[in-house]
């Protein structure tokens, strides 16, 4: 008897099962989301460490959720309507809230251990020289060291060489401690499965071993960025948004810290915490927070998280993330950790203006600064090849982060511009000298009050764009919590003060004005942001009359710096770090490159295929142990984000798509099991590309899909996989079920093949 002759009665429901496994709060998918998935037999995937969200399935997963909760009556049902609704606007003002405290708090325990290296407050042992002497300015002049006006202010020794040695020390003792923190959050992602001594992958019938391929990342180190554009576009990184690394990551930058929050406080809230989808939504809130406590932007902030961050922006997240940003700002401004009562981080009022002849210099300062920042991606990227390929420094972390503090040191010391903590450097480049009140005067309004500045005043501007480049170029990729910003922001900042020392522009507008252009232009060099950083700009320094120049310089640098290097810094790090990410317009241009460029190239081989395909009989049963059997074949592989294929017997029609996940709860859950057979009633939502069959074409026609429509999808409609079918004629009339299959299409294979595509156009 086959089992399309068995009886209704004598078969059991797996996907009715199934069925439960999809509602909506809390369901067993949504536990299981990291073990779905399906790769080739007998090959590994480079990015199957990372799991995938279903966008789709998750989009029908709050659609059913958002039904059910408007559908109860009364005003019971009135209150969990409003309840329901207002989740996402909460958890965006409490992210936003803590953020800023957060913030408040890193920002004085930073500027008290930063001028701990000089020297401390007689007064409070806990402020830091701008606290200490609020009143009077830190230093006038520059002799064998600094001259101090403070009387509340002590250096640790009035002597250079000693000086030299205090600060060496403190710096590499704050250095080892955060490398140290930072090893904490050493963490493993999903691996295949364990096997003996290794792991299996079935190939021809057999289990080839293989030694195990799991992949270790520090979860605290870096900016957190790239990890972060990962994490938005679909893929996920269990541990990175946890309290553990919250804790570590305390020192900066904001931007991860702002998505840990929103993370732990979005996962409070069951309509987010069993959604991926929905809780992305939260995370883009929260880089806007971020942004928003690091450089006192609020705006700037909203537009970075759509510009540089998300790839899953619609309209109810940019006014979550504006919410979540305000709060923030308003939270911070009012706990005030400069002590200058303002929100604006640099704030400058410049005297005078600039006109027309100005614009050759603004364009030569993104030229620059597109210079600076496509050398520095493509050395950076070098760097990070070759030093960390030394087995003592890649097994050593701590060891590496010692030498980089000690070789920062040793540059920055000499030079009183760069000794200072980075922000606080920008803070005195920016300056206008001519509005500072007496007794305000520091070392750079003293050696620009001579119609000439002096060469050694020169030379130490030349030795901060320098330095800045080498020490970014050398730093950045440490396994400790660092970013990209204040550093770029500093090489532009010094390149435009130095610029703006030549006698035509010195007499006609402030050198600090060329200093913002500056820092602007490099740092668009570097991350290649241009709304929101212009915006950023003039919110960092409240010159809105300086916006155009700044547009000026932020496009050329961008321009400059894509002909040198494609990639930007924070793309760079994504591919120093395997981390896969989609970009829809990147990759729609690497696929338009390579011309001919077919669907069917994308296609698991054969044996894979009659692995994780299983013919349906035609009332929908299929004999337990062959889906027993399927189901141990994928765990035995260990593949991530497995699956098997539901086929009609007769045909090869495609039916659908059951996730591993899905099959396994339902196996365990299913409670009727007669004669071995299992009913299948439905599927999980899959993506199918059909491609029309006529006669006259030939078989090898069939699936010449354009790629550009395997990337379109996968971009824009968020898919997991894609199935690839053929349309077939049955008798005189079409089948609407009547699409073969040919095979199937996994977004990590995807993201590989447009690696490759570009790696061969390079």
């Amino acid at each position: 008897m086959t089992q399309d002759e068995e009886q209704p009665h004598e078969r059991s429901s797996l996907l009715a099962t199934s069925r439960k496994l999809s509602t909506f709060s809390g369901s067993h998918m949504s536990k299981e989301e990291q073990a779905l998935g399906e790769t080739s037999v007998g090959e590994r995937l480079p990015y199957n460490n990372y799991t995938t969200i279903d966008w789709l399935h998750d989009l029908v997963k709050a659609s059913y959720q958002h039904r059910e909760v408007r559908g109860q009556p009364g005003i019971r049902g009135r209150v969990h309507t409003a309840w329901d609704a207002s989740q996402g606007w909460i958890i965006a003002a409490i992210s936003g809230f803590l953020t800023a405290t957060i913030a408040a708090f890193v920002d004085l325990a930073v500027i008290t251990v930063s001028d701990w290296k000089v020297g401390y407050c007689k007064s409070s042992l806990l402020a830091g020289k701008d606290f200490c002497c609020s009143n009077r300015s830190p230093f006038l002049s520059l002799g064998n060291g600094v001259v101090e006006t403070c009387p509340d202010w002590h250096p640790w020794t009035d002597n250079y060489w000693p000086s030299y040695a205090i600060y060496i020390a403190f710096a590499l003792l704050w250095g080892i401690i955060s490398g140290s923190l930072t090893l904490l959050t050493r963490a493993a992602l999903p691996a295949a499965e364990p096997v003996a001594n290794g792991h299996s992958h079935v190939a021809n019938g057999k289990v080839a071993q293989q030694p195990p391929t799991q992949k270790f990342m520090y979860m605290a180190a870096g900016s957190g960025i790239p990890e972060i554009k990962t994490i938005l576009s679909g893929f996920v990184i269990p541990g990175l948004l946890s309290l553990r690394v919250l804790f570590v990551k305390a020192e900066g930058p904001f931007v991860h810290i702002s998505v840990c929050v929103a993370h732990l406080v979005g996962d409070r809230f069951p309509k987010y915490a069993n959604n991926g989808r929905k809780i992305r939504e939260i995370y883009a809130a929260g880089c806007a927070a971020g942004l928003s406590v690091a450089f006192g932007a609020p705006i700037g902030g909203v537009l970075f998280a759509y510009e540089e961050i998300s790839t899953y922006f619609p309209r109810r997240v940019m006014w979550r993330a504006f919410i979540c940003s305000l709060c923030a700002a308003m939270v911070l401004r009012g706990l005030d950790p400069t002590g200058t009562g303002r929100l604006v981080l640099f704030e400058t009022k410049w005297s005078g203006s600039y006109e027309a002849y100005h614009y050759p210099v603004f364009i030569l300062l993104g030229i620059l600064g597109g210079i600076f920042g496509g050398l520095f991606c493509r050395l950076n990227f070098l760097w990070s090849r070759w030093f960390r390929s030394f087995s003592l420094i890649k097994t050593r972390p701590v060891f590496e982060v010692s030498l980089i503090v000690l070789a920062t040191t040793l540059l920055q010391f000499p030079n009183p511009l760069t000794r200072e903590p980075g922000d606080v450097t920008i803070k005195a480049l920016l300056v206008d000298c001519t509005t500072l009140a007496p007794g305000k005067e520091s070392y750079i309004c003293a050696s620009e009050s001579d119609s000439s500045p002096s060469a050694s005043y020169l030379l130490h501007l030349l030795h901060g764009t320098l330095t800045k480049l080498i020490l970014t170029t050398i730093t950045f990729g440490i396994k400790v919590p660092s970013g990209i910003i204040i550093p770029s922001l500093g090489a532009g900042a010094f390149t435009g003060r130095l610029l703006g020392q030549l006698p035509f522009l010195a007499s006609t507008s402030s050198p600090g004005v060329f200093a913002m252009v500056g820092a602007g232009a490099f740092l668009a060099g570097v991350s290649r942001m241009t709304i929101s950083l212009a915006v950023i700009m003039f919110e960092l320094t409240g010159s809105l009359e300086y916006t155009v120049p700044s547009m000026v310089s932020i496009m050329v640098a961008k321009w400059v710096a894509d002909g040198i290097s494609e990639e930007s810094v924070y793309d760079l790090a994504q591919v120093i770090g395997d981390h896969p990410f989609l970009e829809g317009d990147g990759a729609m241009e690497v696929v338009r490159n390579g011309r001919g460029r077919v669907v069917r190239e994308l296609c698991p081989p054969e044996e894979t295929m009659r692995e994780i395909v299983v013919e349906v009989g035609e009332r929908g049963v299929v004999r337990e142990k062959i889906l027993r059997e399927k189901l141990g074949l994928l765990k035995r592989r260990g593949l991530l984000d497995a699956g098997l294929v539901l086929v009609k017997e007769e045909g090869g029609a495609l039916l659908g798509y059951l996730a591993q996940g899905e099959l396994d709860g339902g196996l365990q859950s299913t409670e009727e099991r007669r004669e071995g057979f299992v009913r299948l009633l439905q599927s999980d939502t899959a993506g199918v590309l059909g491609v029309d069959d006529d006669e006259e074409q030939t078989a090898s026609t069939l699936t010449s899909a354009p790629m550009e429509y395997a990337v379109a999808m996968f971009s824009q409609l968020g898919l997991r996989y894609l199935m690839i079918t053929e349309e077939v004629r049955v008798g005189s009339e079409d089948d609407p079920n009547s699409g073969k299959l040919i095979g199937v299409v996994i977004k990590k294979r995807l993201v590989d093949y447009v690696a490759k595509l570009k790696h061969e156009a390079e």
